[in-house]
């Protein structure tokens, strides 16, 4: 029986790059993405600045593939949370104390992300922000098609089930945004209850 095993060498390849990326989300979320240089992403990994271009041509190509991994991670673990085998509203409440968890583990990233998805670090050529928005796009679909499962089990009004996951993302994004704009802002486990609530009061059947 085969398995596919990783070399050593690969191994190490990987690990490299991830100390490498790490280095520029810290660098980049303290400095900004024209403030730093190829040159201290090489310091701060303690690699040589030829093995940094050998992963990476250039500080573009850098900053995409930290923001595209860090955005595949987010995405694929609430795809989780949406394919979880319960009833409607219980994917829902979990899928919003999700989006809170990420937020915990990933504000620094995230944080990156939204102002780099406003079109100041990178230029539109390169099909960045096709990827963000297919990215996106997928996980509505995903949320509309619980809402979907939710309408033909009679639980949530027959509504467009991709305008409710619009809605869903609205105020969850609008929370997680002002909690960027004031990280020093601490949030319970009953404010994630009340944004719960707001939504399923719109939402569920009566």
């Amino acid at each position: 029986m085969q398995t596919n095993r990783i070399s050593r060498k690969e191994q190490d390849k990987i690990r490299h790059r991830n100390y490498i990326l790490t280095a520029a989300l810290e660098l980049f979320s303290e400095k900004g993405y024209h403030s730093v240089s190829m040159q201290e992403v090489a310091a701060k990994a303690e690699f040589a600045i030829g093995t940094l271009y050998k992963f990476f041509k250039s500080k573009e190509e850098l900053y995409k593939c930290l923001i595209m991994t860090k955005a595949h991670e987010y995405h694929d673990t609430l795809y989780e949370v949406l394919s979880e085998k319960k009833d409607v509203v219980s994917i829902i409440s979990d899928y919003v104390s999700a989006k809170f968890r990420l937020f915990d583990a990933n504000a620094s990233a995230l944080k990156l992300y939204i102002v780099g998805s406003s079109g100041t670090y990178y230029n539109i050529q390169t099909g960045f922000d096709h990827e963000i928005q297919s990215l996106y796009n997928k996980l509505l679909n995903h949320i509309a098609a619980v809402m979907e499962s939710g309408i033909s089990r009679n639980v949530i009004n027959n509504t467009n089930p991709y305008f409710m996951a619009l809605a869903l993302e609205g105020i969850t994004n609008t929370f997680l945004y002002n909690l960027l704009e004031n990280l020093e802002q601490d949030y319970s486990e009953t404010d994630i209850s009340v944004i719960t609530e707001m939504f399923l009061h719109g939402v569920l059947k009566k």
